[in-house]
């Protein structure tokens, strides 16, 4: 890597000067983002696509995280929050639940004038451009604003500019699709109804979408896990409730317990769903590859291969816990340098490679490893991982303040990206409840 490849590249004209930092997404990252920018003086402004903060996390908020509180609070957020009264949580060493995450946090951080009149909420970016250029246009690209085109929920459209772009979307509002092909499977969108997004409230809100009936989770990881657990103590007050877990490999390896994990509640999850299939709790049927889905009585028959051998499997509901990847159709026009495979930012992916790495293992990267051809715009917080799994808050928190500081022209805080987890993933579960989730 060469001293050019590491210098400044926004702010270099008067016109990008005067332009605000363009947020997308109030989440976590998002959120963090912002906080950074407050401290060095940056203007900016958040586009949300929902009418609250971090929307995404509300859909699973009934799920405790992983990662205990000490690791969720991003440092600078911290220090406005403390300056402004906030009393931070008693226990550290606790993991919150979604919505212990947004109401002890996120919406205090959001409340705060400096970040809370900066964000426009109810607003959907549907494209990322220069202004005036398409991607195949170089001249003077680098000091060129960004173009940022949104809708409103009454289809109102509108354009605005600025100097650089964060994107902070995140990834759980598009899972990966049934098939194993990587495709939607064919039919899927005459039963999309019977369907069900991952992490669903299984003991709460959405309740009756499982009592009594037939449920195929669809997953070899920690999503699927949680929700198993959850549908397994359904049969106790709900008869006629079964549970099947369908996964497309011979094991679920992502879910299998760690002695080793210096978080003994996340090895736990593994070891809690194997005694369910143990003992008939729950059905696993593996090596399964879905190609097609149908409408079946009342419910959906699951089509594919098992074994070589043609294979079918009926259900009255399917939850969708494949994993999720990054929506890239709003960067058409924007030059991005992904990796064949996971679709993360070429230098990382190296890094969060799912084959090499937990969530605990990923090395410290900023701005270097995240930059793309198209300068002043990144991809952090869980998008930036494309369809890797092991992201985490804390590996989020330290790539926007990198990010700060190289918009800022502060090039030693830039470069300096330090991070410390626990070995193997700093992960935790509730086994009360079941429910965990990776952050």
């Amino acid at each position: 890597m060469t001293l050019l490849d590491l210098t400044p590249r926004t702010a270099t004209s008067d016109r990008l000067a005067t332009l605000p930092v363009v947020i997308i997404g109030a989440g976590p990252i998002g959120l963090a983002a912002a906080a950074n920018l407050v401290e060095r003086g940056i203007d900016f402004t958040i586009l949300e696509a929902g009418d609250r903060i971090a929307s995404s996390v509300r859909l699973w908020g009934h799920t405790r995280l992983f990662s205990p509180w000490r690791h969720l609070i991003d440092p600078p957020s911290r220090r406005l929050l403390d300056a402004a009264g906030w009393t931070a949580p008693t226990d550290e060493g606790r993991a919150p639940t979604g919505h212990e995450l947004v109401d002890d946090y996120l919406a205090p951080l959001a409340g705060l004038p400096e970040i809370g009149s900066r964000i426009r909420f109810g607003t959907r970016v549907v494209a990322v451009t220069r202004d005036g250029m398409d991607r195949t246009r170089t001249a003077g690209r680098a000091t060129t604003p960004f173009l940022l085109r949104l809708e409103a929920p009454d289809g109102t459209v509108e354009e605005i500019t600025g100097r650089a772009v964060i994107d902070a979307s995140g990834t759980y509002t598009t899972p990966n699709p049934l098939a194993s092909t990587g495709l939607d499977p064919i039919g899927a969108t005459d039963i999309d109804d019977l369907i069900l997004h991952a992490l669903p409230d299984v003991l709460g809100t959405d309740r009756s979408s499982f009592a009594g009936k037939h449920t195929v989770v669809v997953g070899a990881g920690h999503s699927a896990a949680n929700t198993l657990i959850g549908l397994a103590q359904l049969p106790k007050d709900e008869l006629g409730t079964r549970v099947t877990w369908l996964i497309r490999n011979p094991s679920a390896i992502r879910v299998s317990s760690s002695p080793d994990d210096e978080l003994a509640d996340r090895a736990k999850l593994g070891s809690r769903v194997d005694q369910l299939v143990h003992t008939g709790q729950i059905t696993l049927v593996d090596s399964f590859e879905i190609s097609r889905l149908q409408p079946h009585d009342d419910g959906v028959r699951l089509v594919g291969r098992r074994r070589g051998e043609e294979a079918f499997l009926d259900a009255d509901v399917v939850v969708n816990a494949t994993g999720f990847r990054p929506d890239l159709s709003m960067l058409r026009e924007v030059r991005l340098e992904l990796d064949d495979i996971v679709e993360a930012p070429r230098r990382l992916a190296p890094l969060i490679d799912p084959n090499l790495h937990s969530c605990g293992t990923v090395a410290p990267h900023g701005f270097a490893e995240l930059r793309h051809p198209e300068p002043g715009f990144f991809l952090v917080g869980m998008k930036s991982y494309g369809r890797a799994p092991t992201f985490l808050l804390a590996t989020g928190y330290e790539q926007v303040r990198s990010i700060a500081a190289w918009l800022d022209g502060d090039m030693p805080a830039a470069t300096e990206v330090q991070l410390t987890l626990p070995a193997t993933g700093v992960c935790s579960t509730d086994l009360s409840s079941g429910n965990s989730c990776c952050s």
